[in-house]
């Protein structure tokens, strides 16, 4: 779907994992974003190595085809299982670098703060999250699970960019100013 007018701004959202990094690419104005393209980069039961680099060369891939201005990355969440955490962090570390080495400007967000900027509520569940992503950026079906949330992370950084044409506009009653 081509809007009318060219959105400015070309934003890539990444949600790190060490099976499945889902990808996600919008250009915004500030007021209204729309999918470029979204997946998941899987890396099966290759050697750990391996899948670090694919995961590697496909974000870095996606950052030559795509010219995104910045990219935006889920932070890693406290995780139990030590070795758990390891991979996820090891994964978001190919992500970040294959960034960096293509010139974009990296920006981290919590899970929390990606829910409450896509949902409203920093608790939201993952159907939440997949639901609210579709209302945004007008797609026909619900996008996978790490699909929706490369997406979500990328719409958070788009609302939290400041573009100056952005309009605020009130989270709840409480914020609303005539």
């Amino acid at each position: 779907m081509q809007s009318q007018r060219p959105l400015r701004h070309r934003i890539l959202g990444i949600d790190p994992g060490s099976r499945n990094t889902g990808f996600g690419i919008i250009d915004t104005d500030g007021q209204r974003s729309e999918k470029i393209v979204s997946g998941c980069i899987r890396v099966g039961r290759h050697a750990w190595p391996q899948r670090l680099e694919l995961i590697f060369d496909q974000v870095a891939a996606l950052v030559v085809q795509h010219a995104p201005h910045d990219m935006a990355v889920e932070q890693l969440i406290f995780v139990r299982d030590p070795t758990a955490a390891l991979k996820i962090g090891q994964a978001r570390g190919a992500v970040l670098c294959a960034g960096l080495k293509g010139n974009v400007d990296v920006h981290e967000y919590s899970p929390k703060s990606v829910k409450l900027a896509v949902v409203g509520s920093g608790s939201a569940e993952k159907m939440q999250v997949q639901h609210m992503v579709r209302i945004l950026l007008s797609l026909d079906a619900l996008p996978g699970e790490d699909e929706a949330d490369a997406l979500a992370i990328a719409l958070c950084h788009a609302h939290s960019m400041g573009i100056p044409q952005r309009k605020r506009v009130a989270a709840s009653w409480r914020d609303f100013r005539p």
